[in-house]
């Protein structure tokens, strides 16, 4: 597990442990514009990644015909996601399950927990390097029932380039404390999800210069 300096490393914490992460608060409203035009009305629904929980607490109350199940590599931060669970109203929501511990660079565990009709996850490529991207990608599109979309939301390389000066900063920062992490290229992401049998829904660009990368896996297959 990395440790590594981020823009969102100090997240404060608040009530009952939540933690918060002031890009996952940006960021929500706009993931959920582009989610209410793909996500499923029902069904079962997987976040990677959920880390502090902001997000899969908000799909949650969001969509409340698809069951989310939250899942994080560090078991530390089940603390913020239960209290972002529990809510103000004291108790999680019925299609809100507990976190899971799952390691999303792990080969494996996209057969054994799927199929799901959703798979949701939120800046993370960049924190990983090529070759645990490509396993996550693999094991994201597997995991995905026929019908089923992956939902992936963050900085990207295109065509090679980083589109903003922010961006250059920020791979520069992250390839300096690891040199195996950085941004991915967003055609690169697309070939490996569509050697795993998925196609492109869509390709919306995001407030900050992030994209959001909408595939599914076709029915039948």
């Amino acid at each position: 597990m990395r440790r590594l300096s981020l823009p969102d490393s100090d997240a404060t914490t608040g009530s009952g442990g939540r933690r918060c992460a002031p890009s996952a608060g940006r960021n929500f409203a706009p993931i959920c514009a582009v989610h209410d035009a793909v996500l499923p009305a029902r069904g079962r629904a997987l976040e990677l990644a959920s880390g502090t929980g902001q997000h899969v607490a908000g799909f949650a109350r969001r969509y409340p015909g698809l069951h989310w199940q939250p899942s994080d590599v560090n078991d530390a931060h089940f603390v913020s996601i239960r209290a972002w669970a529990a809510g103000d109203e004291g108790a999680a929501p019925p299609n809100l399950a507990d976190p899971l511990v799952l390691d999303a660079c792990a080969p494996g565990w996209g057969a054994a927990l799927g199929p799901f009709d959703a798979v949701c996850l939120t800046n993370l490529l960049h924190l990983i390097s090529d070759a645990e991207a490509a396993t996550l990608l693999a094991e994201a599109a597997a995991a995905l029932a026929p019908g089923g979309v992956f939902c992936l939301y963050g900085p990207f390389r295109r065509g090679g380039a980083l589109v903003t000066e922010g961006d250059v900063a920020f791979d520069a920062s992250l390839r300096a404390q690891d040199p195996e992490i950085g941004y991915k290229d967003i055609a690169w992401v697309e070939e490996r999800l569509a050697q795993a049998g998925l196609t492109r829904d869509r390709l919306v660009g995001m407030p900050a210069g992030n994209l959001m990368l909408v595939t599914r896996r076709p029915r039948g297959v």
